[in-house]
């Protein structure tokens, strides 16, 4: 059996909410016979395979092949709602400026700030105020009033301007801080859980909870950065997002090497701590 039939199997068991040893009970084989399976050491009789795709709910083609049906494709088409009539002519549309998943998620409110998320670009959060929070591939950046305030070289530093510690401006910076924390990401995140799981991408809602973890992450982030303290980041829950990741699409070993990443969580408070002591 080759490993893309063996991810297949994996990928309908964990749909099916069924343990290894609930399916081996269902098939009348061992669990270590339903592993091996999983991990294309070995391959189901015909049989067996006969009983699987009774069990998932999927034919023998689809199961061993990944390819469905034309027709039951255009079934499913029809049950997801994918396959929509035509606007009424009749009806007068009018675009939302509000809400837009073109190249990304991109959110504004009655007060003009905005959320622009994108896999290419990061995170953008920009304010009323035109004060802007950048996180992406490049690092992070924090313009306030037109000023960059914390951006990261090229070396991986974050670097902080010395005038964010001075009197004169730490009531700008609390304020900046407080309306960061005011935005409402969770609507931003509750968006995409519900664009991610109606898509059926990527295992769809049995994987787009995810989206949730995104909360505790954006808002400790932002103490993180207005604070100068790396330990506010809520570390431990980028640990188990990406977990949950390695695990769902097979990646670094998956669930059964994944586990690896939490081995971070107390490295990183330990760089936490010696940048402390530093300072």
């Amino acid at each position: 059996m080759n490993i893309e039939t063996a991810n297949r199997l994996l990928q309908y068991r964990k749909e099916s909410n069924l343990s290894q040893e609930e399916l081996a009970e269902k098939t009348g084989v061992s669990r270590q016979a339903v592993s091996k399976w999983e991990r294309a050491e070995a391959s189901p009789d015909t049989d067996n395979l006969i009983k699987l795709a009774e069990i998932y709910g999927v034919t023998l083609d689809e199961m061993l092949t990944g390819k469905k049906a034309e027709a039951e494709n255009a079934q499913q088409e029809n049950a997801d709602g994918t396959d929509k009539k035509e606007p009424d002519p009749e009806t007068h549309y009018v675009k939302s400026d509000k809400v837009s998943f073109k190249n990304g998620i991109h959110v504004e409110n009655k007060e003009g700030e905005k959320v622009h998320i994108s896999y290419k670009d990061g995170v953008n959060v920009l304010d009323k105020n035109g004060d802007n929070v950048h996180v992406g591939w490049d690092g992070i950046h924090v313009e306030e009033n037109g000023k960059n305030r914390v951006y990261t070289d090229k070396d991986g530093n974050v670097m902080v301007d010395e005038d964010l510690n001075s009197e004169q401006n730490r009531h700008n910076k609390t304020k900046m801080h407080k309306a960061f924390l005011k935005f409402p990401f969770w609507a931003v995140s509750l968006i995409a859980f519900l664009a991610w799981g109606a898509s059926g991408l990527c295992f769809g809602w049995a994987l787009s909870w995810i989206c949730f973890l995104a909360i505790p992450l954006y808002y400790s982030l932002v103490d993180a950065i207005f604070k100068k303290n790396p330990s506010h980041f809520a570390f431990p829950v980028l640990a188990a997002a990406s977990y949950i990741i390695f695990g769902y699409f097979n990646i670094c070993g998956g669930w059964g090497y994944g586990w690896i990443v939490f081995l971070t969580i107390p490295l990183y408070y330990c760089v936490c701590g010696l940048i402390k002591n530093n300072e």
